[in-house]
């Protein structure tokens, strides 16, 4: 069908000029690349991966990339919001991260069942620069909707990282902890497992839970 997001992995050769040629097709056809990257590169081919918004036949689009020189795979496929959908990210210490995951995972799992795509992603961190540079690395992540602070002390530039992050537009969820973290979030919660399941809901369309609409923060 026309008028929707395409998912477009190219086989192609490795070089400069490669992505110019292929973006430059995309163009004529007046698609719009929602994301792009290329997620293996083993010389002398490169597998690059594309979200556009097309409004015309994907087969078409297809037809005309297969015509470039040095291409040698057009595949059409479903999207990574399709398959995979909004990302819950948890960054923390590994027991804490374990706990909030379990509520996630739980959660999302309910929510998938009834046509949800939700998937949930952890890191075990410590020290305040990696956290820092991981929460900052969460806005630029695809697909991410909220990310999950899970540790017992939590602070400095980490918190900086945090109203940067928020200023874009994610959600961040902190656990109940000492440091300034817990005053930058959007949302305080105790329980890691509770963390991980409000989580979800904040973000899932099949769920009535609004954050906006709570009369507290810290729970």
């Amino acid at each position: 069908m026309s008028g929707e997001r395409i998912g477009v992995v190219v086989v192609a050769r490795s070089g400069p000029g490669v992505l110019h040629e292929l973006t430059g097709v995309i163009a004529r056809h007046a698609g719009n690349i929602a994301s792009v990257e290329i997620f293996e590169e083993k010389p002398p081919e490169s597998r690059i991966y594309f979200e556009i918004d097309l409004p015309v036949e994907a087969s078409i689009l297809r037809a005309d990339l297969e015509k470039l020189n040095g291409i040698r795979q057009v595949t059409l496929v479903k999207t990574l919001q399709k398959v995979y959908g909004k990302r819950i990210i948890i960054v923390g210490g590994g027991a804490q991260v374990g706990q909030v995951a379990l509520g996630a995972i739980s959660e999302a799992d309910r929510h998938n069942i009834r046509g949800e795509h939700i998937s949930v992603d952890t890191i075990p961190l410590v020290g305040e620069q990696p956290l820092a540079d991981a929460v900052r690395a969460v806005g630029r992540l695809p697909r991410a909707r909220a990310l999950v602070l899970a540790g017992a002390l939590m602070g400095g530039d980490i918190e900086k990282a945090v109203l940067e992050v928020r200023a874009q537009g994610l959600l961040v969820i902190s656990l109940n902890m000492a440091g300034s973290v817990p005053d930058a979030a959007d949302l305080v919660v105790t329980d890691p497992v509770q963390a991980g399941v409000m989580a979800v809901m904040a973000v899932a369309d099949t769920a009535k839970f609004t954050i906006g609409r709570l009369s507290r923060r810290v729970f």
